[in-house]
């Protein structure tokens, strides 16, 4: 049974493997920490780009840097060490060859290709333990998890408000509903992300530029614009050197004024690229999660797909009473069909106030 000792590296394991989010698709994000046998800590690592070491290996490596060897140590990580040979070898090798003793590991592998690790390990004589902190490694994994159960990258939606559900005033005008604070904070999602989305409306009413800013380090998330004819002006600040950019539209846009710029042409259905199509593709080209930041019309579209798969609402402590609400399009006609959510955290950021939410069916099958 996993030790008081072990649940605190599991921990540190978790905090290791979050520094990586936005960074590793299609791969997790994983920690590792090297325990001795009395629970000193020998090394750690987290897996940081795609194609690079895997956690376990550069825990291995900072031990070896730090001068410490590691036979008959304990790993302790986030994810079922993987048992494939990828870009990388197999983590399970790594720490049998070692020497490894035991492996405590908090989420097992549900990926078809790479699971198969604690069986290797138990094969070659290491004692392994699963499920320890899983819930809170699952969570800090939930987007890639997620991806490889349902082939589909996990989509959150964010959204502002004021307090009576108005994304902007009866003029159109939107700039600033809420905070500072809260504007911050969405260049966080943005980093977690790995993809953002956008649609022709919001692009043409406020000109985002959609990069991260002001967090250091982060890898850009790709700017996705969804422009089913191809309307967004060349001189758009989506279309900057600050990130990558790909823009979506019908089979017959006319992308001429668009020389340099990554075109993505799907079919559509009464005018619009379907949601299903465009999720398929983007996980084809390795994107696990999407921020969904466009306005209330793509919002409703993604929802009506059943393809809004976490909510982060931003309200602001303001009323409006007039103006375009956050949400339309739906297809919701009744109360009884209504979405209902399971609230997962309630923070304040600033004066304003930020809410994460889950669909309840969904929260049924996590749990």
């Amino acid at each position: 049974m996993a030790t008081a000792t072990e649940a605190e590296a599991m921990r540190r394991a978790i905090a290791l493997a979050a520094r990586a989010l936005g960074a590793t698709s299609p791969n997790p994000v994983v920690g590792c920490v090297l325990l001795d046998p009395a629970g000193r800590v020998l090394g750690e690592g987290f897996h940081q780009r795609a194609g690079q070491a895997h956690a376990e290996v550069n825990a291995l490596r900072d031990a070896a840097a730090r001068g410490h060897a590691v036979r008959g140590a304990t790993a302790v990580v986030t994810l079922e060490p993987c048992n494939h040979t990828g870009r990388t070898g197999p983590c399970a090798q790594a720490l049998i060859e070692a020497g490894i003793a035991r492996v405590v590991y908090a989420v097992a592998d549900p990926d078809p290709t790479a699971t198969g690790g604690a069986a290797t390990l138990a094969a070659a004589g290491v004692a392994t333990e699963g499920g320890l902190l899983a819930e809170e490694a699952a969570e800090g994994n939930a987007a890639w998890l997620f991806s490889v159960t349902r082939g589909r990258p996990q989509v959150r939606w964010k959204y502002a408000a004021t307090l009576d559900g108005r994304s902007a005033a009866a003029d159109g005008s939107s700039r600033w509903i809420t905070s500072a604070a809260s504007r911050a904070d969405v260049h966080r999602l943005r980093a977690e992300a790995d993809a953002v989305v956008v649609g022709s409306g919001t692009l043409h009413a406020d000109d985002p530029q959609l990069a991260v800013r002001g967090i250091e380090g982060a890898v850009q998330p790709l700017r996705v614009v969804l422009d089913t004819r191809a309307t967004i002006r060349p001189d758009a600040r989506v279309l900057d050197d600050a990130a990558p950019t790909l823009v979506v539209t019908g089979p017959d846009a006319d992308t001429r004024h668009l020389p340099g710029t990554e075109v993505l042409r799907l079919p559509t259905r009464d005018g619009r690229v379907g949601i299903p199509e465009l999720l398929a593709a983007l996980y084809e080209r390795g994107v696990r999660s999407v921020l969904l930041e466009g306005g209330p019309v793509l919002a409703g579209a993604f929802l009506a797909a059943g393809a809004v798969d976490r909510v982060t609402g931003y309200l602001a402590p303001a009323l409006l009473g007039a103006g375009p609400a956050a949400l339309a399009g739906a297809g919701i006609g009744s109360i009884g069909e209504a979405l209902r959510l399971d609230i997962t955290e309630v923070t304040r950021i600033g004066p304003d106030l930020r809410l994460t939410a889950i669909p309840k069916s969904q929260a049924i099958e996590e749990n």
